[in-house]
């Protein structure tokens, strides 16, 4: 979506500890799909912190009810503490040294699986942050953060993302991939992809493999 809006794209990936270290794989390949100027990743390991199921060896949930009144106002142990505030804060010192003044991060908060980082205030306060605390942003530059997929379903999503162009097929999901590398089926993450195909009317590439 950027993209189609003319931005010239630099893409960060945090390698973080997580237990889906999958996603980096297909981080790249999508990178390569967009023809980033350049590819970041980045080593922050938060498994010292720990606090999450996956930075640890806690079970991730699986078979849940998305649509039950207390997973839906829970906040669940795949919540990784303040795992978008420090991925902001990379990007903006990034962003900084660049010269950039545009984020792009693809929080969503219909289907967030309850995680507090991806609302609109989280985005907000973030936004005003980056303009009280960097040199740019006291020398009279403007840090806005770009939330594009922060209102669609994921159904809306994919359906976005098939106009554009995008190959489903470069992307990962699962929070806990088994040996192979294959999404779970199982785990809050592909329960909602799933959902997000079915609702879209689109098989999802990475089952027809």
């Amino acid at each position: 979506m950027a993209k189609s809006q003319g931005f010239e794209l630099y893409a960060l990936t945090i390698a973080y500890g997580q237990r889906h270290a999958r996603e980096i794989e297909s981080a790249r390949a999508v990178a390569r799909a967009l023809t980033c100027a350049r590819h970041l990743e980045l080593p922050i390991d938060l498994r010292a912190i720990g606090g999450s199921s996956l930075t640890s060896d806690a079970s991730v949930p699986r078979d849940r009810d998305l649509t039950a009144a207390d997973v839906q106002t829970s906040i669940p142990s795949t919540y990784v503490p303040a795992r978008n505030t420090i991925f902001l804060s990379v990007a903006l010192g990034w962003a900084e040294t660049l010269g950039a003044h545009d984020l792009v991060i693809g929080v969503n908060a219909l289907d967030y699986s309850g995680y507090p980082d991806c609302r609109p205030e989280f985005i907000a306060a973030f936004e005003g942050l980056a303009n009280l605390a960097t040199r740019d942003g006291v020398q009279g530059g403007r840090f806005r953060v770009h939330t594009p997929l922060i209102d669609l379903s994921k159904a809306d999503i994919i359906r976005r993302g098939l106009a554009l162009g995008v190959d489903y097929g470069l992307t990962h999901s699962c929070y806990d991939p088994v040996e192979s590398g294959a999404p779970c089926g199982r785990c809050d993450s592909c329960l909602l992809r799933a959902r997000g195909f079915r609702e879209a009317g689109v098989p999802d590439p990475l089952l027809l493999r």
